[in-house]
């Protein structure tokens, strides 16, 4: 059933968890929202409003790694995060190395608005929608 899903993206953080809903049949991904998360412990319930909204077939989370590929503490946290996902809900979870989302974000906020487009929550969603961009072109 591959080709025609719908993914839901996550940006994992400590303080801030990006989300981005993405088309696999038009190979597309937009921003949706940033949650608020409590040292890495996002609220549950609005996770699975979202799930529920777009039902998804499978969510893609960002994998942050060092420059040089290895793994940090942030890495270990967002792989719980993605278990805790599929655990929770029983849907498919895929992680998707995150090198330089973060700042392909900020360029593109910034190219489109400028410092004000720069608001937190807005970088974290739209790093969450490069996430599903690149899981996609990693595949097609």
């Amino acid at each position: 059933m591959s080709g025609d899903r719908t993914l839901l993206g996550f940006d994992y953080g400590l303080k801030s968890i990006g989300v981005a809903i993405g088309q696999e049949v038009t190979a597309s991904a937009r921003p949706l929202l940033a949650l608020k998360a409590n040292d890495g412990v996002p609220d549950w319930q609005q996770i699975e409003k979202l799930l529920k909204e777009w039902q998804p077939e499978l969510l893609i989370v960002g994998l942050p790694l060092n420059m040089d590929g290895t793994e940090q503490e942030i890495s270990r946290r967002a792989r719980k995060f993605a278990n805790r996902l599929h655990g929770r809900f029983g849907v498919r979870v895929e992680l998707q190395d995150e090198r330089l989302t973060t700042t392909d974000a900020r360029a593109r906020l910034f190219e489109a608005g400028g410092y004000k487009a720069l608001g937190k929550d807005a970088v974290d969603a739209v790093s969450a929608q490069l996430i599903i961009e690149s899981w996609m072109e990693s595949r097609y």
